[in-house]
């Protein structure tokens, strides 16, 4: 049997046989009146016994010597011998019986065999088992044996005594008795060939001794694995509700199924991993509307927090698991993706999806095609729409069945409003099976993106709570916190981070010492994690703050620090953040009261949308009933305020052709490059679907839409980036995209930076500096980053000086000297001429450079000067433009040595850790201090982690929760999971004949 295929294991019944004592004299035992069997008992036997497949099955048989069971077969093949016509009709019974059990094992699986044969049948059966001789106490699998070694196949004369007898015989096939003429062959043997004969015989008795006892052997140590009955059950009733739903979505039908078409135990999920009992009645209407059950697009809105998630959510397993088809969920921020990610991965697990991560550096493109299982991508918005571009060129864009955009009102919103919508663009010209489902808490011209989406929608003012503005008291902000904290949470928001920490701590001095108290060993274990995460640093505001239970939040923070004060603020350890408004639109962090320091973000006032998601912080829904908010302002903004709460919301309009090399250009490039349109009516025809053809009248009033094709196909033209055809016909003009115009859109790089960016790689090959990396994270340091840069110039010469001197060859290449930055330190005049942008991304080189190094990044936080948070962010986009950079030069041949270089680099940056700790943070939402953590608890591999027990995690991780724990083991299972569906499709891959592989029809005939 193949120890790696399945087994087909049989309830068999084995006669043990008993063992008397020594000088024992064994006693023969008569057979029972009436035992109704085909049972005998002998003088060896006790009765008949039952083993399960996982019992040994030699019973209290003896060992493999003489006097032992295989003495007991030696026994029973020389009478076989002797007595042709009891062997002959043993072997018949034997193959009868073993037809009949192989015949339930195939049917029943691992059930017991009963026979429904009539009774007069099974009388005669008794009747005749009573005359059985030599193979009485034999298993009927060895009866077999001995009637295949006897009659042996057509054929099989001239093979060897050893090999005649190890044929397996077809289940299915009669197996006749030992042939009369045969045995009577070996009964007259004459005198020259009776000793050859005698020898063929000791031969094969030898090597059927052997053949059964190596046999019995790998059967004994061969492990039976496990089967849950009750797992088996679940499985096989998830399975029907499974079937049932896709039948009831195939057949139109009102009838929804268990849960919305959907397994009950999607329905028990939600009240394990998320307490989600019942559904409100506007969530029931939405998913029972008939767009939804036709597959119409929709675009649903509703005010922050009324609980739109969950509708997705059912959406797209009903896609994942009723119509097997991918979905792709696209987010606005790598941190709403993460959270996503770790929500859904324990869904995943349980009910047989992957959900794979599209954010930052991390992504495949195209994606890996799943042999049966589908998959969820979760995405950012940029990543969403290089997943779209991958499947379109693989042609496998029909795969995708369902596409869902959170925040849809983010279309109206520069250059990332932009890619969104040439995404759903793309998919709608390329894919008209595929759903589109947007949903927003801000959205005012819906029309609009109605037209554009073709999709029907839905509107609702559900909100779980009453919201309402009840005092406008500047004088009292702590009297406002202390009516909430610290049983209930509360936020305050904050027009600048410095204010954020500043309010923070000027509320703390105000606040009484009973507040220490309140949860005070949880607060103390959260300074401890800060520091162990910190390699011992703690921010001294947070410090002092913490005890109180108030904590600021906002992008200085690194993404360690932010995670533990979330968990914190969710498990009630902490009642009060001060934060900016980025928080408003990033994870679920709901309050009792929210209340606004100040109607401005920044120095510009508030927008109706970005207020609406501040105050949709309160009482969001499944997590409180009461929600209230409170804006506090001065009197010179009473006007504007009372006008930003009664006006309505802003409308949202297309960025495509305002954010051009990002938008209509980028567009454009992708549109030929994908082939997708090549001709200028079919560009077009494209773009008068896209939203900003919609709005093209009220944008763009002097230009008609063919007008401003032209102009861009023009200039792309001009750019090397696209080139003309040559036709007959001005009317027919099409175009092909140039090997760097491939290059530019596979990489995602801004088109106002694709010149730059080639001739800096061009430049490099020149002479690239090896010595260290500093060359090699010059290239990969963002330009938009460097453009905003303002150095520290005594920082930067101090950190120049310091150079090696084949690190001070890299800049020697780049055209920045010693000399320019020392004057610049000192404040003196410059008459060379040095580009700005080039010293700016050298600086930032630098921050990248010292961070790879050290790995610390509170001691480079001082010193360059700058804020932690927003190293780690330096650090995640020159991470991400490194794998764009990666992916055009995988495109230009002549920059074939920065692949490998790049490929590097790019998992460097990405982790900016010690290599062994990379696998662990591989898993969603492990960061380098809880990395650290698990690596020294022993777990220090994905494996570890996936066969990890979330309730040994807790004891041995220090302030890890249970939810994390389970989420962090969900996580590094559908990892796991992942990269062994991969080697299987790779191996299946490998070993598939190849399509156009030359039959033998075609040689013959290429012959002829």
């Amino acid at each position: 049997m193949d120890e790696g295929g399945s087994r087909l294991r049989r309830r068999v019944s084995v006669r043990k046989r008993a063992r008397p004592s020594p000088g024992e004299p064994r006693q023969e035992r008569a057979e029972e009146p009436g035992a109704g069997s085909r049972r005998r008992r002998t003088a060896e036997a006790q009765p008949l016994q039952s083993n399960d497949s996982d019992e040994d099955l030699f019973g209290d048989c003896d060992s493999f010597a003489e006097n032992s069971f295989l003495a007991q077969v030696d026994d029973a093949e020389r009478q076989c011998m002797q007595d042709p016509e009891r062997g002959a009709h043993a072997a018949g019974l034997g193959a009868e019986g073993l037809r009949g059990a192989g015949g339930a094992a195939a049917a029943g699986g691992f059930a017991d065999w009963e026979t429904d044969e009539p009774v007069s049948s099974r009388r005669r059966r008794e009747e005749a088992s009573a005359q059985r001789g030599p193979w009485d106490g034999l298993p009927s699998s060895q009866v077999l044996y001995f009637g295949n070694a006897e009659n042996p196949p057509a054929g099989a004369g001239d093979r060897r005594p050893e090999e005649r007898g190890w044929e397996a015989p077809s289940l299915d096939a009669p197996i006749e008795a030992f042939p009369r003429s045969s045995v009577e062959q070996h009964q007259q043997p004459d005198d020259a060939s009776s000793e050859a004969r005698r020898g063929s015989e000791e031969s094969r008795r030898k090597s059927l001794k052997e053949h059964l006892k190596s046999a019995m052997t790998g059967n004994a140590r061969a492990q039976t694995p496990v089967f849950s009955r009750t797992k088996q059950l679940k499985e096989t009733l998830l399975s029907e509700e499974i079937s049932v739903a896709q039948k009831t979505m195939e057949s139109s039908s009102d009838d929804l199924g268990p849960f919305y078409s959907l397994p009950s135990k999607v329905r028990d999920l939600y009240v394990q991993f998320k307490g989600i009992e019942k559904l409100y009645e506007w969530q029931h209407t939405c998913l029972t509307l008939n767009s939804v059950q036709e597959r119409k697009n929709l675009i649903y809105s509703l005010p922050t927090s009324g609980g739109k998630t969950l509708v997705a959510e059912i959406l797209m397993l009903q896609e994942l698991l009723c119509r097997r088809r991918d979905v792709l969920m696209i987010l606005p921020y790598v941190a709403i993706v993460q959270e996503k990610i770790s929500g859904l991965s324990s869904f995943g697990i349980e009910l047989g999806f992957f959900v794979e991560e599209y954010a930052g550096s991390k992504g495949k493109f195209p994606p890996i095609k799943r042999r049966e299982k589908k998959s969820l991508y979760i995405a950012t918005i940029e990543k969403g729409h290089s997943l779209v571009n991958s499947l379109i060129e693989t042609g496998r864009i029909g795969s995708l069945g369902l596409v869902v955009v959170d925040e849809l009102h983010m279309i109206g919103e520069g250059s990332r409003g932009a890619i969104l919508e040439m995404t759903l663009a793309k998919i709608l010209y390329t894919s008209k099976t595929t759903q589109i489902i947007g949903m927003s808490a801000t959205l005012n011209n819906v029309e609009d993106l109605q037209e554009f989406l073709q999709a029907e929608c839905y509107t609702s003012q559900f909100r779980p709570y009453s919201d309402t503005l009840k005092k406008m008291d500047p004088d009292h902000l702590v009297a406002l916190v202390t009516e909430v904290i610290p049983n209930y949470s509360c936020l305050v928001f904050c027009p600048t981070k410095k204010n954020c920490e500043n309010v923070a701590e000027m509320i703390c001095k105000f606040l009484s010492k009973e507040y220490l108290k309140h949860r005070e060993k949880e607060k103390h274990e959260l300074i401890k994690n800060l520091k162990s995460i910190s390699g011992g640093n703690v921010c001294p505001i947070l410090k002092r703050t913490v005890p109180f239970g108030v904590a600021y939040h906002h992008s200085g923070l690194t993404s360690d620090e932010r995670r533990l004060l979330e968990e914190a603020y969710s498990t009630g350890a902490l009642c009060l953040f001060t934060c900016t408004s980025t928080l408003a639109a990033g994870v679920n962090l709901p309050a009792r009261r929210v209340i606004l320091r100040a109607p401005y973000v920044a120095k510009e006032f508030l927008k109706r949308s970005q207020y609406k998601q501040m105050i949709g912080r309160a009482g969001r829904a499944g997590i409180d009933s009461v929600g209230e908010s409170v804006l506090i302002l001065q009197e010179k903004d009473k006007q504007q305020v009372s006008e930003l709460i009664s006006r309505p919301l802003e409308n949202c309009y297309s960025h495509l052709v305002q954010e051009f090399t990002k938008g209509i250009q980028t567009l454009f490039l992708s549109l030929i490059g994908l082939k997708i349109a090549t001709n200028l009516d079919d560009i077009c025809h494209f773009m008068g679907g896209t939203l900003f053809g919609v709005q093209q009248k009220i944008l763009l009033k002097e230009k008609s839409l063919r007008e401003i094709t032209v102009e861009w196909l023009r200039d792309l033209t001009e750019k090397g980036l696209l080139q003309k055809d040559v036709v007959d016909k001005p009317k027919d003009e099409s175009f092909h995209i140039t090997k760097l115009g491939r290059a530019s859109f596979k990489g995602t790089i801004d088109l106002a930076y694709c010149d730059i960016l080639y001739r800096d790689l061009k430049k490099g090959l020149e002479g690239l500096v090896l010595e260290s990396l500093l060359h090699l994270i010059y290239l990969t340091t963002p330009y938009d980053m460097a453009s905003q840069c303002v150095p520290d110039w005594m920082i930067y010469f101090r950190q120049f000086s310091q150079l090696s001197p084949a690190e001070q060859n890299v800049a020697a290449l780049l055209g920045v000297s010693e000399n320019f930055i020392g004057k610049k330190a000192s404040g003196q005049a410059i008459k060379k001429k040095v580009d700005k942008d080039i010293v700016n991304r050298l600086y930032l080189s630098f921050v990248l450079y010292t961070l790879l190094k050290e790995t610390n990044i509170w001691s480079v936080s001082e010193k360059f000067n700058m804020p932690r948070g927003y190293i780690q962010s330096l650090l995640a986009g020159a991470a991400s433009f490194s794998s764009c950079v990666l992916h055009f030069c995988e495109e230009l041949e002549e920059f074939w040595v920065y692949r490998a270089l790049l490929v590097e680099l790019t998992k460097k940056l990405t982790y900016c850790v010690k290599a062994e700790l990379i696998p662990l943070m591989e898993v969603t939402g492990v960061l380098e201090g809880r990395a650290k953590q698990l690596y020294n608890a022993g777990y220090k591999s994905l494996i570890h982690l996936a066969n990890a027990n979330p309730e040994v995690l807790i004891r041995t991780v220090d302030h890890l929760s249970r939810r994390q724990a389970k989420q962090i083991v969900s996580s590094a299972k559908m990892l796991l999971h992942e990269k062994a569906e991969a080697l299987q499709e790779e191996v299946e891959e490998l070993l598939r004949p190849p399509s156009d592989f030359p039959s033998v029809e075609a040689s013959s005939t290429e012959k002829a």
